[in-house]
């Protein structure tokens, strides 16, 4: 067995339904068909699973290279049934975020919202030194993405969109959220939140990154 190594193949077997050629010795498919196998049966088996694979593939199929993100997320949240969907907000998108709510509004959904400094509490109380902090020396509120997924369980939610959470924050919040998530917004402060960019630049203006 193999540990997979997609990002290295340039043969795509997986894309056709009769290969030419044998799989590379990394791919997934020759070294863990059990589990592929697995999941496909679930997919047939989980009603969820099942409702959420199906409507991912329809939306990729009906809105290929004409539907933004936004519009992707509309459809795919109107094929599973979904009506009440959180926002889990950055509080530096709170403007995004607001017009993501109007525009889920006018296309009938409850949108509710809860912001990643719910709580106002300094990071000084979960660990940090003034040191760490950005501005040493002030109040400081730490993200609460815990706080933030349990409060949309509460309300119950039928799905989750998270907006411009931080590395780390939206893991956390991933882990807590009952409700199925998707992401709207990744956040990255040095190229407008487009974390694509670094790599597609990283061959020359962004070549630190192969020593970070």
């Amino acid at each position: 067995m193999k540990e997979p190594q997609c990002a290295s193949c340039g043969k795509w077997n997986c894309m056709q339904s009769a290969p030419a050629d044998k799989a590379p010795t990394f791919c997934p498919m020759e070294n863990f068909p059990e589990i592929i196998s697995a999941a496909v049966a679930e997919y047939k088996s989980d009603p969820q699973k099942g409702t959420l694979a199906v409507n991912s593939a329809r939306v990729e199929s009906e809105g290929y290279g004409r539907w933004t993100r936004v519009e992707e997320t509309i459809h795919f949240a109107r094929k599973i049934g979904a009506k009440k969907i959180g926002i889990a907000t950055c509080i530096g998108l709170l403007k995004e975020s607001q017009m993501l709510a109007s525009i889920l509004k006018e296309n009938e959904f409850e949108p509710v919202s809860v912001c990643c400094k719910s709580g106002g509490v300094d990071k000084t109380e979960i660990g940090l030194t003034q040191e760490e902090k950005i501005a040493q020396g002030f109040f400081e509120a730490i993200c609460n993405p815990v706080a933030q997924a349990r409060i949309l369980n509460e309300v119950g939610t039928d799905m989750n969109i998270m907006v411009g959470l931080c590395v780390g924050h939206d893991v956390l919040f991933l882990k807590e959220a009952k409700a199925p998530t998707t992401v709207l917004v990744v956040k990255d402060r040095v190229t407008g939140h487009n974390p694509a960019a670094a790599l597609y630049l990283s061959h020359f203006y962004y070549r630190k990154l192969f020593s970070v």
